[in-house]
């Protein structure tokens, strides 16, 4: 493709840390909010950056999450330096740093373009990564000499959480390793200040040290009696019908449910659409089964893209103002009709 120009940069020689950057300098670090793999992002890059770039400098990291409306605001680019991580581009002069692994990483054609101009040897783009701590991990490695065995415990964990690499339904459901536990408790997390206090000790410590942070531990409890209660929910509230789900729980705050919970309820289903409803958006959440005993055929991120949102092509999401919940509705109904019709029209060798 050709908006890969800029990843096929080849920066020859290793950046020299005295030349790089000023003494002290603000570096703010945009990341994918409520997110495993943002969070993550955050922390390797700040880490590659503190390592191989400039070890004078103070990170401010600042979450970003897709909501219905404008996803920048340039008064916020206000550091020295501005990166953003495992999030859309933004053709803004004031970014420094980008890197995103995901299908609908452009808002529009121009975006696009944009990159295709970028020579800075600072922004990277690669769809075909499971996550974009493993994407940056390489990037860091291959183009700036970044050891990433500091950080293997996060990207191995990243893979799969974003990849959905699990062995099956149960174990995704199960949570017991402490990196499911931490996505639980990030995907759920109302404090804005949460995730920005949690980066520094994924760039440092185990994930098992985390988990047992004093800010960190309390939360879990709860939440995972809350995962219990969502089980018996989803399981009231789906709908199964020609191998699609649907399911609505915009009465309850339940946006940071665990993703897998209809495919370990319903193994024999292909896709999934959800409807949930946070303090900031409507959502609709589009999935497709990883242990599918048939491969979904739908690029899942060009349906939500006709809607305004965008992912991969296996999983996707659109999000709609709080107040716009019949708009949301209708299209995942729409959508429910789209795959349902999608399945029925298998060739039967696919089946």
């Amino acid at each position: 493709m050709a908006f890969l120009f800029a990843f096929s940069l080849v920066n020859e020689s290793y950046p020299s840390v005295a030349a790089v950057e000023r003494a002290r300098l603000k570096l703010k670090v945009f990341f994918h909010d409520r997110c495993f793999d943002g969070a993550c992002s955050a922390a390797l890059f700040s880490r590659f950056y503190r390592e191989r770039v400039s070890s004078d400098v103070q990170f401010v990291f600042s979450g970003l999450l897709h909501r219905a409306g404008a996803l920048f605001n340039e008064e916020d680019f206000d550091g020295d330096q501005n990166a953003i991580v495992d999030f859309k581009y933004s053709p803004s002069r004031k970014i420094t740093w980008w890197f995103d692994h995901h299908e609908s990483a452009f808002l529009s054609a121009a975006d696009a373009a944009h990159f295709e101009q970028e020579q800075s040897n600072r922004k990277f783009y690669d769809p075909s990564f499971k996550s974009c701590t493993s994407f940056i991990s390489m990037i860091a490695q291959q183009r700036f000499g970044f050891d990433p065995s500091v950080v293997s415990e996060l990207v191995h964990w990243a893979d799969i959480i974003d990849g959905a690499l699990y062995a099956d339904a149960k174990t995704a459901v199960e949570m017991k390793e402490p990196a499911m536990q931490l996505t639980m408790v990030i995907e759920s997390t109302q404090d804005a200040a949460f995730v920005p206090q949690l980066i520094p000790l994924l760039a440092t410590k185990s994930l098992a040290e985390v988990i047992r942070a004093p800010f960190v531990a309390p939360l879990l409890p709860p939440l995972l009696e809350r995962h219990q209660k969502s089980i018996a929910l989803l399981r009231e509230r789906t709908e199964s019908k020609d191998a699609t789900l649907f399911f609505d729980v915009t009465d309850y705050e339940l946006e940071g449910y665990n993703k897998f919970v209809p495919y370990f309820l319903h193994p024999e289903s292909i896709y999934s659409v959800g409807l949930s409803r946070s303090s900031f958006r409507t959502k609709v959440s589009v999935g497709s089964n990883p242990w599918s005993p048939s491969p979904p055929l739908v690029n899942l991120a060009k349906v939500c893209e006709r809607y305004g949102g965008g992912g991969h092509a296996r999983v996707g999401a659109i999000s709609f103002d709080v107040n716009q919940q019949a708009e949301a509705r209708k299209a995942a109904e729409e959508i429910v009709q789209e795959l349902r019709a999608s399945v029925r029209n298998y060739p039967a060798q696919s089946r």
